[in-house]
């Protein structure tokens, strides 16, 4: 019966035209996006190891001058574009590629993609998590809305449950027959796509699990659907009928419910303005040690400090530049106050995900979307790891150049200029995003809840067709 109920519904889907058009238009458009991702992946990649080979040749050629003042020449952090942003851009348009690294300041990533496209661009972009995540569940809609109903309209669905046959094994005939074309179409796209990847050879390291770890949570999410709208077709007594509610649920669970939880999440717990932030930093820098400021409270107490520690009554006779001490200890609280203030962002974040993964039961949509852009490293989350290794980097930058300072030149002696090779001993930036063992572990109750999404519309979906 299953087989049999498999090979009926598979001739009619071949037979009718407006499902083959319009499984072939998604396939072009998968296929298009896909190769346009691509495209730019690779663009970006080069742009990528240019300008970190560029930068990093100028800061080496600097010519001898004082380490602070190549410190304030500062570098720039380069994030890496990642080889699965070829299927899930995530936030990656939006939150700027390079950081620039100086004294005294943390800065923010610049140069997103968002603020280069022009006014046009911005309603949408052809990406293949876009089809994925909205079009191809409108695809599922289109090839099983009336999977029951046009057997309740034709009168055999009652004549077969007439004859004693298995509403179950019917059921699940139908089933196989829908999710059949949908698997296939999406392992191919992930196999392209793996086979593109794997085959650039200098960008990025590719593996093929995180690959396969993001295909099976997109064939989880369409497997929820399928069920959902199979079983609106089984309850509804037309086709017209279980075609507007199915519509109604894609609506809500894809557009609805993501706006709602972005809505609510923001205003449980808003981040504060960028005024009040960079208010805060001052505040903060202006109650500490301000390393260029000799004659500070602070100051004087720390000089004072060093002193007693090396049983000496001028900083003449200190073993080191204590201007260049100072400056470091003076980097050292600036450190510590972006720590504190983006360590209160980052609890903002972390409060705000919280929200989203208690809506996430709301709809299938919301552990799909940010298991797909985690898995993906181009989510929020990559981008503070990647944030905050930068600053790292920062940090230890400065203490380079200072204790550079500190080391080779007298008290007060600011004319000392470092020799150009000092610039080569400093370490090159390098990243390294978490692995996926990591991040599915930082991501469970994302895959706990689109498990439950499964186990749950299949459970009633087999449980509805006994029944009724």
């Amino acid at each position: 019966m299953i087989v049999k109920t498999f090979h009926k519904e598979t001739k009619e889907l071949l037979r009718d035209g407006r499902a083959k058009a319009t499984f072939i238009i998604v396939l072009l458009l998968l296929s298009v996006a896909v190769w346009i991702s691509h495209t730019k992946y690779k663009n970006a990649n080069t742009e990528y190891e240019v300008a970190k080979q560029n930068e990093r040749e100028v800061w080496d050629n600097q010519d001898a001058k004082n380490p602070h003042s190549a410190a304030h020449y500062g570098t720039y952090a380069f994030k890496p574009k990642y080889p699965l942003s070829l299927l899930d851009k995530g936030v990656d348009k939006y939150v700027g590629t390079s950081i620039f690294l100086e004294a005294h300041n943390r800065n923010e990533a610049l140069y997103s993609a968002a603020a280069d496209q022009t006014g046009i661009s911005r309603f949408g972009e052809l990406t293949p998590d876009f089809i994925l995540l909205f079009i191809m569940p409108l695809l599922v809609i289109l090839l099983c809305y009336n999977i029951f109903t046009k057997e309740k309209e034709l009168g055999t669905f009652f004549l077969l449950k007439s004859t004693g046959a298995s509403v179950t094994n019917l059921t699940l005939g139908k089933w196989l027959s829908v999710f059949t074309p949908v698997f296939l179409s999406v392992t191919i796209l992930f196999l392209i796509s793996g086979f593109m990847l794997s085959s650039l050879k200098d960008y990025g390291v590719f593996s093929w699990t995180p690959l396969l770890s993001m295909w099976g949570v997109y064939i989880l999410y369409y497997i929820v659907f399928i069920n959902i709208v199979m079983l609106i077709s089984y309850v509804s007594k037309r086709s017209g009928i279980s075609l507007v509610i199915s519509l109604s649920v894609w609506i809500i669970a894809c557009l609805g419910a993501p706006k709602v939880a972005s809505t609510l999440a923001e205003d449980k717990n808003p981040y504060p303005t960028r005024q009040e932030f960079e208010a805060m930093i001052v505040k903060g820098k202006k109650e500490g040690l301000d390393g260029h400021n000799p004659w500070s409270k602070e100051a004087k107490l720390l000089e004072k400090q060093v002193l007693e520690e090396h049983g000496v009554d001028s900083l003449h006779q200190l073993p080191f530049n204590f201007d260049a001490y100072r400056m470091q200890k003076g980097e050292e609280h600036q450190a510590e106050v972006y720590f504190k203030h983006y360590k209160q962002l980052k609890e903002q974040y972390y409060k705000q995900t919280k929200t989203y993964k208690s809506l996430a039961v709301v709809s299938p949509f919301l552990p799909t979307r940010f298991l797909s852009m985690a898995i993906a490293q181009t989510d929020y989350a990559t981008h503070w790891d990647f944030s905050d290794a930068a600053e790292n980097y920062r940090i230890k930058s400065q203490k380079f150049l200072n204790d550079n300072f500190a080391e080779n030149a007298a008290y007060g002696e600011w004319s000392y200029k470092a020799d150009a090779s000092t610039w080569t001993d400093l370490p090159v930036f390098e990243y390294n995003p978490p692995v996926l063992s990591a991040i599915l572990k930082g991501n469970r109750s994302y895959l706990i809840i689109l498990g439950f999404w499964t186990l749950l519309s299949f459970g009633t979906l087999f449980l509805i067709t006994k029944l009724k």
